[in-house]
């Protein structure tokens, strides 16, 4: 954890040493009384707590945030259910890279128990996102939109749209038509075994441009940290 995040201020400004975050401020960081450490609330301000003392049960901090949420970038993602132990690591690193929000769907190739697993069901997808803002010491957590298939999807007039496609891309994604003008942007990313030719016309029915990311088939972990991260250069996110 680079910043350590609370949905609300602790009470009393002591946190649980049973607590994760505890956990990681005395096992990790090996704080001790008088130590500093980052935190911040979701969605909201951040800025360094005081630890003030330690007991058996609870870390007494000091503690008052007041460094504004940086916003998220102008990019949303869209990506394929895939096996649960990859989607845990796309939605870490799509967060920890700043989307503003993410589209998961079911595909026609993609097994329907991956939409059904516990990371949905009992909303453990979370702890993912949350860990991403913590690796990229952010407090803005992205909306996280699931969806039975492509066909539910939705977007603002005037997004560019994009979809990876490694069967017959139009123009490879370093050359399309993105910019530091961009306003917005929407990346969609397919499942292991790629989109299927109706989803790939429903894209591009959608408006979508199919773009490449060269002759290697990529993992779809893989292809969402490539592709997120060429687009945020070429729209001057990450300059």
């Amino acid at each position: 954890m680079n910043i350590i995040l609370f949905d609300q201020m602790p009470a009393d400004q002591a946190i649980s040493r049973t607590d994760e975050r505890g956990r990681h401020i005395i096992s990790v960081l090996r704080a001790v009384p008088g130590d500093q450490v980052l935190m911040g609330l979701i969605d909201g301000p951040s800025g360094m707590a005081t630890i003030t003392g330690i007991t058996d049960q609870l870390i007494h901090i000091e503690w008052d945030p007041k460094t504004p949420a940086r916003p998220l970038y102008p990019l949303e993602l869209v990506v394929a259910q895939v096996r649960p132990i990859c989607m845990k690591r796309v939605l870490r690193e799509a967060v920890s890279l700043g989307v503003s929000r993410i589209h998961v769907c079911g595909a026609d190739t993609a097994e329907r128990s991956y939409g059904q697993s516990h990371l949905w069901t009992k909303g453990e997808y979370r702890k993912f996102l949350i860990h991403g803002a913590q690796q990229a010491v952010s407090t803005r957590i992205p909306e996280c939109i699931v969806y039975r298939n492509v066909n539910q999807l939705t977007f603002e007039a005037g997004t560019t749209r994009l979809m990876l496609d490694n069967i017959d891309p139009v123009i490879d994604l370093m050359h399309a038509q993105i910019s530091e003008q961009t306003a917005s942007a929407v990346l969609a990313v397919g499942p292991e075994r790629g989109w299927s030719d109706r989803e790939r016309a429903y894209f591009e029915g959608q408006g979508f441009v199919r773009v490449g990311l060269g002759s290697r088939v990529l993992r779809t972990e893989t292809a969402c940290s490539v592709g997120l991260g060429i687009t945020l250069g070429r729209m001057g996110c990450l300059s």
